[in-house]
């Protein structure tokens, strides 16, 4: 099991926690993108102050740029890096697609399985033809060219941020790893067996995927601080749960309702979305808080550990708060778990 990390290297000592990070056996950091700075810009800085540590984008919005350009600043990324890129890529929504980079949110399975493709043809140096719904290239009844990319092949690894059954079988068919938010080890099987269905559409094991789990990790004495953090934990769910998606649909929700949360889920929403915003944080069950991350008492968070990696989770994708003396300080105790079985 391997151990990563968020980062936004533009903070100051952003750097110098990441080649700390790096030294402690961190395996790979993760960059973030919505609606403010880019994740690829950062991910090159820290590139060339790093040797060993993988750099990943969590998530790259699809649609926020064309497949062949996405391939092509991928590869720049693996050149740059020496193959640590990781490339991470999710559909987001009509919400930010559409109201920040103007593109229609339409049919995201298709969208995710065309931009692979995609990034596979041009990734392989192979000229760019392609006969899909949503990128035909080069476009029908058009002067477009079938392109041959002037890079040189090399592999991108791709991670799908996926929750409904449909993109998870697509990620277990495709992709090189799954990004997989608010996963709960006792109720693996809603979502590890679409991805296994998809691995086994595609040929090939489970255990071909890289398989990441973010959680927020804290360190507590007692059990009642971990009660604490595990509601305040929970109480964040409440945005996810009644703000996101549009349109009735909200795939947060959906995985939740999988998961055995519908009721209070529903509950939730309802609240959020009349303006009870107090009531929504206290009707989020504590257990979406307790058992979507790594919160509790060392002894707690080793036999959660063990959990995780029974159930085939290779890399835990740890969020820490506190300053950077502090998250290094996490990161290291989390590390010693680890590697203690």
């Amino acid at each position: 099991m391997r151990i990563a990390t968020m980062i936004e290297p533009r903070l100051p000592g952003a750097v110098e926690f990441a080649v700390a990070a790096e030294e402690l056996g961190v395996d790979s950091v993760w960059i973030p993108e919505v609606w403010g700075y880019d994740a690829l810009t950062g991910l090159a800085y820290l590139a060339a102050k790093t040797t060993t540590l993988k750099l990943g984008t969590f998530v790259v919005q699809l649609g926020s740029r064309s497949p062949a350009m996405l391939a092509t600043s991928a590869l720049s990324l693996e050149e740059l890096s020496d193959d640590r890129f990781l490339l991470g890529v999710g559909t987001s929504g009509p919400r930010v697609m559409e109201g920040w980079h103007g593109v229609r949110f339409r049919k995201p399975v298709e969208t995710t399985r065309e931009t692979i493709e995609i990034v596979r043809i041009v990734s392989r140096g192979d000229r760019l033809e392609h006969p899909g719904e949503i990128y035909p290239l080069p476009l029908p009844d058009s002067s477009g060219a079938a392109l041959k990319p002037m890079v040189r092949p090399r592999h991108v690894p791709v991670y799908v941020a996926a929750m409904g059954p449909r993109n998870l079988r697509l990620t277990g068919e495709l992709a090189d790893g799954w990004l997989g938010n608010a996963f709960i080890p006792e109720a693996a099987e809603v979502l590890l067996g679409p991805l296994r269905e998809g691995a086994e559409r595609g040929g090939r094991p489970l255990t071909d995927l890289d398989l990441v789990a973010p959680v927020a990790v804290e360190f507590h004495d007692d059990d009642a601080a971990a009660d604490a953090a595990a509601r305040r934990h929970a109480d964040g769910y409440a945005f996810t749960i009644g703000a996101m998606g549009t349109g009735g649909r909200n795939f947060y929700n959906d995985a939740f309702t999988r998961l055995g949360y519908g009721e209070q889920v529903a509950a939730v929403a309802e609240l959020w979305q009349s303006g009870k915003r107090d009531e929504a944080r206290a009707a989020v069950p504590i257990d979406l808080g307790r058992l979507t991350n790594l919160v509790g008492t060392q002894d707690s968070i080793t036999e959660r550990v063990r959990q995780y990696r029974a159930v085939g989770i290779t890399t835990l994708l740890a969020k820490v708060d506190g300053d950077y003396t502090d998250q290094l300080r996490t990161l290291e105790r989390l590390l010693a778990v680890v590697e203690g079985g």
